[in-house]
C-alpha cells in the first residue's frame, strides 16, 4: 500500500514560493519519479484554487503562440502557472524571458513553475536566455528511505528494483522488467533524447546504453566502449552518447580527481547508473558478491550526486578511491565497503598525496545514517 510522502524538492519549492522572490521556479529530474504528481499534490493542498496546469507534452503544437496564450491567462487570472515538460515547447526560453521581463518592468510578475525531464534542453535554455531569472530545484531517482516510507521496500528489494516508484507495485519480475524497459527507458531514449538531439544511428545509440549498463560504478575507457559497438566511430562519438544519457538523468559520468584540471578532463570515465534497477535489468537474478558490491557503490554514488558538490574518483596504479568529493576547500576521500575484502591502501595513498583530505568509509552498517544526510555524515567523519 502506497503512503504519500513529501520529496525534498517540494520542501524547497514551498520555501521559495513563501519568500515571494518572483523568480521562475524550475524543477528538473528523471521521468517517472513523481515531479508532476508531487507538484500537483502540493498545489492542491496549499493553493487549490490558485493555479493553472498545462503540459507541453500533451499539445500537438506547443509553440510561442500556445505559450503566450497560457501566460496571458495566468497573468489575467493572477494564478500560479505550472508548465510540465517545458522543453517540448519550441523556443520556450526566449519566449518566457520576453514575458517575464515585461512583467518585471510592469510589476505584474506572478509565480511560475516549469518542469522538465531533459537536462540538456533545460540547461541550454536557462543559461542562454534566463540567467538570473530562475531558481533551480532537482528531483532525483528515489533512494531507499523514500522507497521504504512510501512503499515499504526492504533494502534488498531496493538494491534490485529501486529508483522508479511507479514500478514498485509489480509482483512479477518479468512484468516489472518489461515496464521499466518499455515505459521508462525506451520513452526516455526516444522522447527526451532522439526527438531533440542529432543521433545518426538510433540502433547503435540504444546498443551503447546496454553496454554502458554492464559497467556500473566502474572505470572504462572510451576506446574500450567504442570497441564493443558494432560500428565504426571514434571516441568523440562515445563521449557524445554518454553526454546524452547523462542529460536524460540515466547515468552520471565521473572523472578522475587531480589537482591539474587538464588531467581530470582527459581521464578515463567512471560510469554511474543513477538507479539500481538500471543495473539489475542486466541480471534479473540474485546478485553475486561482486555484483552486490557494484550496486551498493552506485547507490552511494547516487546519494553523493544529490549533494550537488564536485564528485570524482581517484586511481594511481593499482591504488584507488571509490569517490572523491570536493566542497569548497574541503576534500573527502570515500571508500565503499560491501563485505568484499578490499584493501585500504588507496585511501592511505590518497591521504599521503592530499594530506588535507578526510577519509570516509561507508558500509552496509552506516549507510542509512549516510543516506539521511550525506554532507553531515561526511563532515562528521
Amino acid at each position: 500500500m502506497k503512503k504519500l510522502i513529501t520529496l525534498d524538492f517540494i520542501n524547497k519549492l514551498n520555501e521559495s514560493l513563501g519568500q515571494k522572490n518572483e523568480l521562475l521556479q524550475v524543477i528538473i529530474g528523471p521521468r517517472q519519479v513523481g515531479k508532476t504528481t508531487s507538484v500537483l499534490k502540493y498545489l492542491n493542498e496549499n493553493h487549490s484554487d490558485n493555479y493553472l496546469f498545462y503540459s507541453a507534452d500533451e499539445v500537438f503544437n506547443a509553440d510561442s503562440n500556445w505559450l503566450l496564450e497560457v501566460w496571458l491567462t495566468a497573468r489575467r487570472e493572477k494564478k500560479i502557472l505550472v508548465i510540465d515538460e517545458i522543453q517540448k515547447c519550441e523556443n520556450w526560453s526566449e519566449v518566457i524571458k520576453k514575458f517575464w521581463d515585461e512583467d518585471k518592468r510592469n510589476q505584474t510578475v506572478f509565480p511560475c513553475i516549469l518542469l522538465g525531464s531533459s537536462s540538456l534542453e533545460i540547461q541550454k535554455g536557462l543559461t542562454e536566455s534566463l540567467t538570473g531569472r530562475f531558481q533551480l530545484h532537482n528531483a532525483y531517482h528515489w533512494n531507499f528511505s523514500e522507497s521504504k516510507k512510501a512503499y515499504g521496500l526492504t533494502f534488498e528489494q531496493y538494491l534490485e528494483i529501486g529508483g522508479y516508484p511507479g514500478s514498485y507495485n509489480f509482483e512479477n519480475k518479468n512484468d516489472w522488467a518489461k515496464y521499466v524497459k518499455q515505459s521508462i527507458i525506451l520513452t526516455v531514449i526516444e522522447k527526451d533524447i532522439l526527438q531533440n538531439q542529432t543521433v545518426k544511428s538510433p540502433a547503435l545509440f540504444k546498443q551503447a546504453f546496454e553496454i554502458i549498463m554492464s559497467y556500473p560504478a566502474q572505470e572504462i575507457s572510451y576506446t574500450k566502449l567504442l570497441g564493443q559497438l558494432q560500428d565504426k566511430g571514434n571516441t568523440d562519438l562515445i563521449k557524445y552518447y554518454l553526454s546524452l544519457y547523462e542529460g536524460a538523468f540515466l547515468i552520471r559520468v565521473i572523472e578522475k580527481y587531480s589537482a591539474k584540471k587538464i588531467i581530470t578532463k582527459s581521464s578515463t570515465p567512471k560510469i554511474l547508473p543513477m538507479a539500481p534497477c538500471l543495473y539489475y535489468l542486466k541480471i534479473l537474478d540474485k546478485y553475486r558478491p561482486e555484483e552486490l558490491g557494484r550496486v551498493f557503490e552506485l547507490i552511494v554514488g547516487a546519494q553523493l550526486v544529490r549533494t550537488n558538490e564536485s564528485l570524482y574518483y581517484w586511481r594511481e596504479g593499482n591504488d584507488e578511491v571509490d569517490f572523491v568529493l570536493k566542497k569548497g576547500r574541503n576534500l573527502y576521500a570515500i571508500e565503499v565497503k560491501s563485505g568484499r575484502k578490499k584493501s585500504l591502501k588507496g585511501l592511505e595513498k590518497f591521504k599521503n598525496k592530499f594530506p588535507e583530505a578526510r577519509l570516509v568509509m561507508i558500509t552496509f552498517e552506516n549507510y542509512f545514517e549516510f543516506e539521511n544526510d550525506p554532507m553531515k555524515f561526511l563532515e562528521s567523519a
